[in-house]
């Protein structure tokens, strides 16, 4: 329907303003390097989006410590780069919204024990990759992916890095495709975020009564102790009664995941 696509196409194009600043306790030069703003597209990673970041900021620090691993920081916290960029943003701000989203770089004393590292755009590659192959595992049993030539794995990626949604969804289309026999998933792809992880559960998206399954549900079966709580996707708060299903198909991340932040 041209309304879902719509839809699809809306949340693909949903960006943020980030006003990345250099620790200032890592100039090494006389003046202070100016703020570096970019406009940053929520479905993306950072590592595929920073490159002119680390060229603007990298030669301001000590020279033996420009190739060491750029990192990010938001409000005191390492960014996890392999979380998509919207749901950092909406882990990390929530409902207190100030833009820009100001974002601390650093080139030193790299937090190994709370992120990974990233030593090329390969890793976020075959991380993202991944997490296709284990949502299409959820939905269709692997069926889709399996049947996917790597030109089609090529295209969902560059798509994805070059943000070109025609490119995109001209492949991905057929992982949110529904069985023949059937009109849902088997089970739906979500990552509910709280504290600092994130759950996931096995959750059918109908009932076995034939009715289908809500957001509210989801949570329900998910966290069975937290009642009256808010989900955040994308930046806004979808209604509780919202099948899960349609979430899955419209409201998924490249990735195929629906990523849900947890707000009490």
């Amino acid at each position: 329907m041209a309304n879902d696509r719509e839809i699809l196409r809306e949340i693909w194009e949903g960006k943020l303003p980030v006003c990345f600043q250099l620790d200032p306790n890592e100039v090494s030069e006389l003046q202070q390097p100016d703020p570096f703003f970019l406009m940053v597209p929520r479905l993306s990673y950072f590592p595929l989006v920073t490159d002119k970041v680390r060229k603007h900021f990298s030669r301001y620090v000590d020279s033996e410590k420009q190739e060491q691993d750029m990192w990010l920081e938001c409000d005191g916290q390492p960014v996890k780069w392999h979380f998509p960029i919207g749901v950092v943003f909406d882990l990390y701000v929530g409902a207190d919204i100030q833009l820009p989203w100001n974002i601390t770089v650093h080139f030193d004393k790299f937090p190994e024990s709370q992120i990974f590292r990233f030593s090329t755009k390969e890793i976020v590659e075959a991380h993202f990759m991944a997490c296709i192959k284990e949502a299409d595992f959820l939905k269709h049993r692997g069926q889709v992916v399996s049947s996917m030539q790597k030109k089609d794995h090529n295209q969902l990626w560059v798509g994805l890095q070059n943000d070109k949604f025609d490119q995109f969804w001209a492949v991905n289309r057929k992982l949110m495709e529904t069985p023949s026999d059937q009109e849902h998933f088997k089970y739906i792809p979500f990552r509910l975020y709280m504290d600092d992880g994130y759950k996931q559960k096995l959750i059918k998206p109908i009932t076995d009564d034939g009715r289908r399954k809500t957001l509210q549900d989801l949570i329900n079966e998910t966290l069975p102790n937290h009642a009256n709580v808010k989900i955040r996707t994308h930046g806004m708060i979808p209604p509780m009664e919202t099948p899960i299903q349609w979430m899955s198909e419209h409201l998924s991340y490249p990735d195929n995941f629906l990523h849900l932040c947890l707000q009490i």
